[in-house]
């Protein structure tokens, strides 16, 4: 039977191909469902951020952005540890080895909030400097100095929540991240409104009022959440003991697989920031142009967010449970339907582009860069999207770490960057042939990743 699925041609029927998956299909959706419902509702309330600072001007939405930059580059390195560390808990449930949970629990608190403590000491006490890194525009850098210093207060509090959430969704459970997301959200769109435009007896504060809403919503979401696995006894609510039950052995396993993820993420993170420091140098109004279109490119792909991030916790189950044939037949059906639904969503963004500047009290030329951009981001969303499964979902569950950040990084650093400052701030292109240049990377990965996924030899039983 096995040398049968191996031997499998990778052209057979989609439809076929999902009824012999169908299991793992069936799980995938239903944590895929959650977690792209998080996403979203992230990205929409994110998005009414967006709009209510978006009425205060142009110079507020570049320094929010900046300011965001540096949030997003935490964020990534926490999902490094976060993503790094559910290769192993993803395997070690299909195991049902809660030893090892906690272990690699352990291991990632220790590297997020370690990570996090150093951002927070960094925008505390060099804010402007941080900033000037980005823009020269003195007024967007002391509008944004106040705001991330606010925000800061918040960031170790951050780390607990996705570190957490992170090893909770590789045990199955989806529903309860979902829940506190969505209250913490709400409680933060609600706080942001009063305090930015002075509502409801509150003083009108404008951006340092959406960093006091941002901050105390991020604060109580950790806060309920700890409370809850511990009341509840969740499985990964391990004693600090348990916790910190270190040895050698697992230290290096731990670190050898983990690292690379975290250079991943952080390497990518700063690719990101690269694109938006050659914008912000290009102008502010590109870089509210690029911000606003990429606020609203995140919304279009949070379905793919949720099957990404589920194929990572399925496919490691499958491995952990020691069936590695299923898991290598099982991705490469997800890399035939994955682009075609992706497909689908970019021509509904194609046709809704021109819709999306109306939200914003911003000048015509940044209403036609905005359409442009997102007219771009259709042609390559199938590719953007498969990219998508294969490193976070398919590679990274199979424990193959190290190709993973090669993949993502050396196109990015060697190929997309280099063009796109070269555009940019030499040639000074129009802001969507730069655009799309940046997105080049996305080719490269996707031709070798393929390949990768296709040859079977992704797959690492970690346990």
């Amino acid at each position: 039977m096995n040398e049968q699925i191996l031997t499998e041609p990778y052209t057979s029927g989609i439809l076929s191909r999902l009824k012999q998956d169908g299991e793992s299909f069936r799980k995938l959706l239903i944590l895929a469902l959650p977690i792209a419902a998080q996403t979203l509702i992230q990205t929409l309330l994110n998005l009414v951020d967006t709009l209510m600072i978006g009425q205060l001007g142009e110079t507020s939405i570049a320094a929010v952005a900046l300011c965001n930059q540096i949030f997003f580059l935490l964020l990534l390195f926490l999902f490094g540890v976060s993503s790094g560390s559910s290769v192993f808990t993803a395997q070690f449930w299909g195991k049902k080895d809660l030893p090892g949970i906690h272990r690699s629990l352990g291991m990632a608190l220790v590297l997020g909030l370690s990570g996090a403590a150093i951002f927070t000491l960094a925008a505390q006490i060099f804010p402007a400097q941080i900033l000037r890194i980005y823009t020269k525009d003195q007024r967007v850098i002391e509008a944004g100095i106040p705001y991330l210093r606010i925000a800061s207060a918040s960031y170790l509090f951050t780390a607990g929540t996705i570190i957490f959430q992170g090893v909770l969704r590789s045990t199955g459970v989806v529903k309860l991240p979902l829940f506190l997301s969505v209250t913490a959200l709400s409680l933060n769109a609600f706080f942001n409104y009063a305090l930015i435009f002075g509502r409801f007896g509150l003083p009108r504060l404008g951006i340092a009022g959406a960093a006091m809403a941002t901050s105390g919503a991020r604060i109580l979401e950790v806060i309920s959440l700890l409370l809850i696995i511990y009341i509840q006894k969740y499985p990964i609510a391990g004693s600090i003991r348990q916790l910190a039950c270190q040895n050698r052995l697992f230290f290096k396993r731990f670190i050898h697989r983990v690292s690379p993820v975290i250079l991943n993420e952080v390497g990518w993170s700063f690719g990101m920031t690269m694109f938006t420091l050659v914008y912000a140098r290009m102008g502010t109004d590109v870089l509210a142009a690029y911000n606003i279109m990429d606020t609203f490119s995140r919304l279009t792909i949070v379905l793919f967010v949720g099957t990404g991030n589920a194929t990572a916790i399925v496919l490691g189950n499958i491995i952990g449970e020691g069936r590695e044939d299923e898991a290598r037949r099982s991705a490469k059906t997800i890399l035939m339907v994955a682009p075609l639904l992706a497909a689908f969503v970019g021509i509904i963004i194609f046709v809704l582009a021109p819709f999306v500047p109306g939200f914003f009290n911003i000048s015509p030329y940044v209403s036609t860069l905005i359409v442009q951009m997102l007219r771009i981001f259709t042609v390559v969303i199938f590719v953007k999207v498969s990219n998508m499964h294969i490193i976070v979902g398919i590679l990274r569950s199979g424990g193959d770490t190290h190709f993973c950040a090669a993949l993502e990084l050396i196109p990015l650093w060697l190929v997309s960057i280099p063009l796109a400052a070269f555009a940019g701030l030499v040639l000074n292109l129009p802001p969507p042939l730069v655009y799309l240049l940046c997105l080049s990377e996305e080719v490269i990965k996707y031709m070798i990743g393929l390949y990768r996924v296709l040859s079977g030899k992704w797959v690492h039983d970690l346990t």
